[in-house]
């Protein structure tokens, strides 16, 4: 199974960072996070409601909604922590975070079960170093600009229809989602970083690199 990918690219000051990526990997979790399942004797089920809360942010200018379980935002809230030290504790200008979504594929004793990807959203992060606060507020509101423009995005492309695991019957439902929450139910995930100190060229500036080339002979 091929994972579809998307990945969104900002320039942000360390106090920053923590927030920006809170945003936007919220927002895409909101959408993929169910409530409890209930099944019954007969193999019918129901589906617990998901609760939602706004969120201000403070070295940003917007204001997202998550869902309102501290569980799942603790969890988040701790690997974008470590992203985040990482990325300012060793002076890196550059990183990488990504949020993946996968299934598991059941296979025998002693083997353990595959883990097949098929969402990833990815955030590079530039960080920047300001001098003043004039500077500072003048980001605070061009980032929470560029995040808002994100996150309607990523309200259309969850509007597509796309490929989502089907919901399982109750003895396979730890394949497809994460049931260890006590409130919600969000599909399987994970988080991954990285950091440099030099950005890895995009495929839109190697393409500007060669047109400049192609306008120079």
């Amino acid at each position: 199974m091929n994972s579809r990918s998307q990945t969104f690219e900002l320039r942000v000051e360390g106090r920053q960072i923590d927030e920006a990526v809170a945003c936007l990997f919220h927002t895409v979790l909101f959408h993929r996070t169910l409530g409890k399942f209930r099944f019954e004797a007969d193999g019918t089920y129901s589906v617990g409601t998901v609760g939602y809360q706004d969120v201000d942010c403070d070295f940003i200018n917007i204001t997202y909604v998550c869902c309102s379980s501290y569980y799942l935002d603790n969890i988040l809230k701790k690997e974008i922590s470590k992203f985040s030290d990482s990325l300012r504790k060793d002076n890196q200008g550059f990183g990488q975070i990504s949020l993946e979504f996968f299934q598991k594929k059941k296979s025998h004793w002693p083997f353990t079960p595959e883990c097949i990807p098929w969402e990833v959203w990815n955030v590079r992060i530039e960080l920047l170093k300001l001098c003043n606060e004039n500077d500072r507020n003048m980001c605070k509101e061009t980032v929470g600009e560029e995040i808002g423009e994100k996150i309607i995005h990523i309200a259309e492309i969850m509007n597509r229809h796309e490929y989502i695991p089907n919901i399982p019957p109750q003895s396979e439902l730890e394949l497809i989602f994460d049931t260890s929450y006590p409130d919600v139910q969000p599909y399987l995930f994970k988080l991954g970083y990285e950091t440099s100190d030099s950005r890895s060229p995009s495929m839109g500036d190697a393409v500007r690199k060669i047109i400049k080339q192609t306008l120079s002979l």
